[in-house]
């Protein structure tokens, strides 16, 4: 197998592990449609052993009073509809298909200044692995694409 396809392999595992993760979220968030979430959180806060009174879990509980089933059923929709999308481009990805090549360069490029803004705001592990995938992702598409024609 080509380092070419190779890549491109590694990249569609990658979008389709996202894909994975947004489903999860979409069926969790589901699943809190109808339960007092403020309560919910209350009980895993003190699972936790976290005092609720303390000032970032009461400003969770306070934020969770303003989510309600109409809030709950957009996020699902929109996480499902993120899903669709990450396992379309992971199909393409893994098949070589030149659209999805490029809509990888372009979607992965959108997210950079989003991520190059969170590690300077909350600079840690994550945010700096995250980052610096995205920008592997990102060059990689750019420099496989440089010399095919573009799409039109």
């Amino acid at each position: 197998m080509s380092s070419k396809k190779k890549g491109l392999k590694l990249i569609a595992i990658l979008e389709a592990l996202k894909g994975f993760v947004a489903l999860l979220v979409a069926l969790s968030v589901h699943e809190l449609a109808g339960k007092n979430i403020q309560k919910l959180l209350e009980s895993f806060l003190g699972d936790l052993h976290l005092n609720p009174a303390s000032y970032l879990p009461s400003l969770l509980i306070d934020k969770a009073s303003y989510i309600n089933n109409s809030n709950l059923t957009l996020i699902t929709i929109g996480a499902v509809i993120y899903t669709l999308i990450r396992w379309v481009e992971a199909y393409g990805l893994w098949n070589e298909l030149v659209w999805t090549e490029w809509f990888a360069l372009i979607s992965g490029g959108i997210y950079l200044p989003f991520e190059i803004y969170e590690v300077i705001v909350n600079t840690g592990p994550l945010t700096i692995m995250v980052l610096l995938i995205n920008i592997g992702v990102v060059w990689y598409m750019y420099s496989l694409l440089r010399g095919k024609p573009s799409l039109a």
